[in-house]
């Protein structure tokens, strides 16, 4: 498993050169002088800060489950919810933030809790669209471990449509993608249930 810190800690530091140039090309652009004391630097900050943010393409998350898979006859649903994330919008470059709820009716094989946390991180670190986040997550839990079911839901608020375009600060965007068991109304409805119980 290739851990986050890892990657972090090796970061290619020729890339990051290139993309400081880049960014300090576009102060210019944009009219700032990139010399001036508060921007000297700011080149260098945002591509670090952009290869945090993309850092899910150097991991593997299918390896991360696999990294904690347990036998066990458990056949149940089990939940992980209220997952925070940010991720990137990859038709604006902004960011749209909230939470992922994933379920899954194990088949032999359970992995660690966080390790879906960790799934969901991995793939909000990418330029993203919610719906095809929605449905990897997804796929890489039915892929990994072979469950007799998945259901991913995630609610997000985008800010490429807060800051610009129609300005609307108070909308949630909300998708959800599901596999196996979970084809059937009655079990969507049992996760949805336990999903807003207090």
């Amino acid at each position: 498993m290739i851990d986050k810190q890892l990657v972090l800690a090796t970061e290619n530091n020729e890339t990051q050169e290139k993309l400081a140039e880049h960014y300090r090309a576009i102060l210019s652009l944009l009219g700032e002088d990139p010399d001036r004391e508060g921007l000297v630097k700011t080149p260098h900050r945002v591509a670090k800060a952009m290869q945090f943010l993309t850092y899910g393409y150097r991991m593997d998350p299918e390896a991360v489950l696999r990294s904690a898979m347990f036998h066990e006859e458990y056949r149940q649903m089990v939940i992980v919810k209220d997952i925070d994330f940010y991720s990137m919008c990859e038709h604006h470059m902004l960011p749209f933030y909230g939470k992922a709820h994933v379920a899954y009716i194990p088949d032999q094989h359970i992995t660690g809790l966080s390790k879906i946390a960790r799934v969901v991180d991995i793939f909000a670190k990418r330029l993203q669209i919610q719906e095809r986040m929605t449905t990897q997550i997804k796929e890489c839990i039915q892929n990994t471990l072979h469950p007799l079911g998945v259901m991913v839901v995630i609610e997000a608020q985008h800010l490429c449509m807060q800051m610009r375009g129609v300005e609307k600060q108070n909308s949630i965007t909300v998708t959800s993608d599901f596999t196996g068991a979970f084809n059937q109304a009655k079990t969507r409805e049992e996760f949805m249930n336990l999903l807003h119980k207090q």
